[in-house]
This record gives structure tokens, C-alpha cells and sequence, in this order.
């Protein structure tokens, strides 16, 4: 989809499935709020992606290229939380924390879904101009 709309779409599409699954983790972190011994876990994504994309800016490849394949190389991480438990079944999920998660990623999932419907109407707009 890069054709066109140069990267800014895939990036946003890239930023929606890093958001979708960080809801997921914390939805099963959630979920798992009695079982015992469970570590809670998190996804980051955002160090890598501003890495790669820093060096992608450094490279001496045609922009629009090296974006690209900075953006697809770009992964998410799952981490377990290591925090020891001040709970007596050694589950270590502290609820409050994951549904205020929860609240910022769906903000954030919903903010860059009206950037990507904002960019699709700018173009709508200009194409109605011809």
C-alpha cells in the first residue's frame, strides 16, 4: 500500500496491530487475575520501531525504500513481569494498573485510526479537485 500513500499508512497499520496485541496481553492478564502463580506480561514496540526507523533515515537507499523495510522488520516484544507478588498465590497482576493499560491503548488505538481516516479524507478531497 506504499505506492500511493508513501508509508505513513503502513506505519499506521504497523501501530494499530502493535496496539491490538498489547490489548490482547493485557485483556489475558486480566483474565488470569486468580490463577495462581501467573506473571503478567507486556508488549513494547516503540523502542525498536524509533530505532529502525532512525537508521533507516541514516541509510543510503532511496527513503521511501528503507522506511519500508525498517517497517517491516520492526517486532514486537513480549516481556514477563518479574515484580514479586505481595499476594499470597504468588500471582503478580495488579488489575488497576492493567485497565488503566487497557483505557491508554484503546485511546490510542482510536487516535490513530482518525489519523488514518483524517488522511484518507484529505486525499478524497483532493481527488474530487480534478
Amino acid at each position: 500500500m506504499s505506492g500511493i500513500y508513501g508509508n505513513g499508512v503502513a506505519l499506521n497499520e504497523k501501530v494499530l496491530d502493535y496496539l491490538w496485541a498489547r490489548q490482547e496481553v493485557t485483556l489475558n492478564n486480566i483474565a488470569n487475575n486468580d490463577t495462581p502463580r501467573f506473571k503478567s506480561q507486556y508488549i513494547t514496540f516503540e523502542d525498536e520501531m524509533k530505532q529502525r526507523l532512525s537508521e533507516a533515515s541514516a541509510s543510503s537507499r532511496s527513503p521511501r525504500q528503507a522506511v519500508a523495510e525498517a517497517l517491516e522488520a520492526s517486532r514486537m516484544r513480549v516481556h514477563t513481569t518479574k515484580s514479586e507478588s505481595t499476594r499470597l498465590d504468588g500471582n503478580n497482576v495488579d488489575v488497576d494498573q492493567e485497565e488503566l493499560s487497557l483505557v491508554r491503548t484503546a485511546l490510542e488505538y482510536q487516535y490513530i485510526l482518525n489519523s488514518i481516516s483524517n488522511d484518507f479524507a484529505r486525499l478524497k478531497s483532493a481527488a474530487r479537485s480534478f
